[in-house]
């Protein structure tokens, strides 16, 4: 078989399904069934237009990074002016009681100086919205009906009454940037972090802004040019997807029947997901060998530099990771390779 394909040239995808042996005078004959790469021809893209999105970094990214930083160290306090009203972001002190549709007020429904902040959605749809504009000492009865899937069912769509008391005001206050500080968050003064934070921003926003539009370019490529993909292909990305998928959720406390689950229920999601992978690659593939385009080992030490300024990490600790195993550098390899197309790919379409 495998002579066979070599002589052939073909360009074999995954294992052979053999079948229809027969037996004749010492010899043997089959039939092999094997996939094997499509041919691609990409249409003429020089006539796609896009727009890109703005990489400006202005002083509100930069304030709210710095807020980011400061907020572990921020603290509730009271607010006392009197004449500011409960709203989105501030913190609540109240004592509620809930009354339900039969006149009963289970202990469930009900507690003293409860702590919370406007806008989290901890409470059914309408609660904190009922008490923006409230003010300290202010009483209020809310009429609100509980989701239809809420997880008690006798309150599923019930109208209850909540007696709400309004105690304080708070907002969460983080102190100020001081040269201290900045030395504690790794830096050596607050311009040195202002400095070099806003250069990162700069990076992060520019490559954020460059992949939105290599996304749209892929789905553009991937639309204008069909042709069959090979089903081993897209079930080895479907495994690569539901690895990606399962660290996630695993991280937000999936356990493995958790997981299972997950996936049959949205298999049909996650092999789209995959086929488009293995479609967009196939594309990128044709167009980057059209280009003559490679990485490089000058294009891997670059990459490493980036991600080593980005992360703030040191350089030979980046590049003891990307070395340390030839899967995980091939990959950044192939990551390098796909940035470049795309570099040779703008220039020969119409991007505003």
């Amino acid at each position: 078989f495998y002579k066979a394909v070599q002589k052939e040239e073909l360009r074999a995808v995954g294992y052979p399904a053999f079948g229809n042996t027969k037996f004749e005078d010492n010899n043997v004959s089959f039939d092999a069934t094997i996939e094997i790469f499509p041919e691609v021809s990409i249409k003429d893209y020089s006539g796609y237009k896009f727009s890109k999105d703005s990489d400006k970094v202005n002083d509100e990214d930069i304030k709210d990074l710095e807020n980011k930083y400061l907020a572990p160290k921020a603290e509730m306090v009271e607010v006392t002016d009197e004449s500011v009203t409960v709203d989105k972001g501030l913190f609540a002190v109240f004592n509620f009681e809930g009354e339900k549709p039969d006149g009963t007020r289970p202990d469930n429904m009900k507690a003293q100086e409860f702590l919370l902040e406007i806008g989290s959605g901890q409470f059914i749809p309408g609660f904190e919205e009922g008490m923006i504009g409230m003010k300290k000492g202010e009483k209020k009865v809310l009429e609100l009906t509980f989701p239809a899937d809420y997880h008690e069912e006798d309150l599923r769509d019930a109208l209850v009454k909540f007696d709400v008391d309004l105690l304080e005001i708070k907002e969460r206050k983080s102190p100020e940037l001081t040269d201290e500080l900045a030395k504690e968050f790794g830096f050596e003064n607050v311009e040195d972090f202002k400095t070099k934070n806003s250069e990162r921003l700069i990076t992060q926003k520019k490559r954020e802004v460059q992949m939105k539009l290599q996304e749209e370019i892929l789905k553009k490529l991937v639309e204008e040019n069909s042709f069959d993909v090979p089903s081993a292909l897209v079930e080895q990305q479907k495994g690569s997807v539901r690895e990606e998928l399962g660290g996630n959720l695993k991280q937000q406390g999936f356990d493995e029947n958790m997981l299972k689950t997950y996936f049959e229920k949205w298999d049909a999601d996650i092999t789209q997901r995959a086929e488009f992978q293995v479609r967009s690659g196939l594309i990128l593939d044709n167009i980057a060998k059209k280009y003559g385009v490679e990485a490089t080992e000058e294009d891997f030490e670059a990459k490493i530099d980036e991600m080593a300024s980005q992360s703030g990490m040191e350089k030979e600790q980046v590049a003891n990771y990307y070395k340390s195993n030839a899967s995980i550098k091939s990959n950044i390899m192939y990551a390098i390779r796909e940035e470049k197309t795309f570099d040779k790919l703008i220039l020969d379409m119409k991007v505003s």
